[in-house]
């Protein structure tokens, strides 16, 4: 695809064509090849445009960076968003795998469920009673759904994963391998002779949009719902627990961990590996960098970082302090003589 093609595609936007070169394909800027089309988010990467071998660039709307681009005889197209502009341009040389309308033989369907048009169903798939399957739906081989589930218009789940009574998941959803949605929630009593389980009978309710990566873990309430926002998007290895309510447009990174009835806001960002504990409330648009234990409520609009978190500044002060503790003691020992 020529350059000018790419550009045309994307909207037509700030751009140079430079020769106009043929575009075959896409590479990070550390690993550019000929004939391909890259992409420099700011200044930390600038200096590689002096080195790089590929035959075009997404830049950032920065006049210097761009006249570096071009005085190097590069092609490029700019943007105040280069990042979301090189994932548009993604789409133009890549799309998923998309299998064709069709139900392998394989798949054991109950005579109960409902079918949209257009669904895929693919080997040894498992869908049992009072299940509905939207339009356009694709479901890989080896999904288990069990009884009374509904599933949206143009959803798709991926091989292994496995969807648990009482789920109701939106439409344009995608649950990737083996991941498991509306398992029992964590629920048991203490007595004087064990523990008694406490059956979970509440719904497990994703919105439109929701994304899950591979094995991850939402589960079903004893009572109520446990709710996932619209265009909400969850890693892999994440567990949200049992009665955890998640708003819209948030990002939830790789191995958090959510205890039962935790209320998220929206637009919120949990970093790797964070941990909240049972029943904590985190407001719209807070931020909890990696590896934060939260053990109190968070406000709207605040970052907090460390365990147990604390307000992101007060936590970069005291990780200062704790570098330089060998010589604060020092200084104490000889003060104390």
């Amino acid at each position: 695809m020529l350059f000018s093609e790419v550009v045309s595609k994307l909207g037509n936007p700030q751009h140079h064509l430079g020769a106009n070169p043929e575009i075959s394909g896409l590479t990070p800027i550390d690993q550019t090849q000929p004939g391909t089309l890259s992409y420099i988010e700011g200044d930390k990467f600038a200096s590689l445009i002096a080195t790089t071998t590929a035959a075009a660039l997404v830049l950032p709307q920065k006049d210097d960076i761009l006249a570096s681009a071009t005085a190097q005889g590069l092609a490029w197209v700019a943007s105040s968003d280069p990042r979301l502009l090189f994932a548009q341009s993604i789409g133009l040389f890549y799309q998923p795998f998309q299998p064709q309308p069709g139900i392998h033989p394989s798949a054991v369907i109950d005579p109960q469920v409902k079918l949209g048009a257009d669904v895929y169903i693919g080997a040894h798939v498992v869908i049992q009673g009072e299940v509905s399957i939207g339009d356009r739906t694709v479901i890989h081989p080896n999904v288990t759904i069990y009884p009374d589930v509904r599933i949206g218009d143009d959803t798709v789940l991926h091989a292994n994963c496995v969807i648990h009574e009482r789920s109701r998941i939106g439409n344009r959803c995608v649950i990737n391998s083996g991941t498991t949605i509306g398992a029992e929630g964590f629920g048991f009593v203490p007595t004087a002779t064990g523990w008694f389980k406490m059956q979970q009978s509440g719904y497990t309710i994703l919105a439109d949009q929701v994304e899950i990566g591979c094995n991850s873990c939402v589960d079903r309430a004893a009572v109520g719902d446990t709710k996932i926002g619209r265009d909400t998007k969850i890693d892999n290895l994440v567990h949200i627990g049992h009665g955890s309510e998640i708003g819209s447009n948030c990002a939830i990174a790789a191995q958090v961990g959510l205890v039962g009835g935790v209320k998220i806001g929206n637009q919120v960002l949990l970093g790797g590996q964070v941990g909240i504990a049972n029943k904590i409330t985190v407001g719209d648009g807070a931020i909890a960098s990696p590896k934060s234990g939260l053990h109190s409520d968070v406000l709207p609009g605040t970052i907090v970082s460390g365990y147990p978190a604390v307000p992101h500044k007060t936590w970069l002060k005291a990780s200062a302090i704790i570098n330089r503790l060998p010589e604060i003691y020092q200084a104490f020992k000889k003060i104390s003589k």
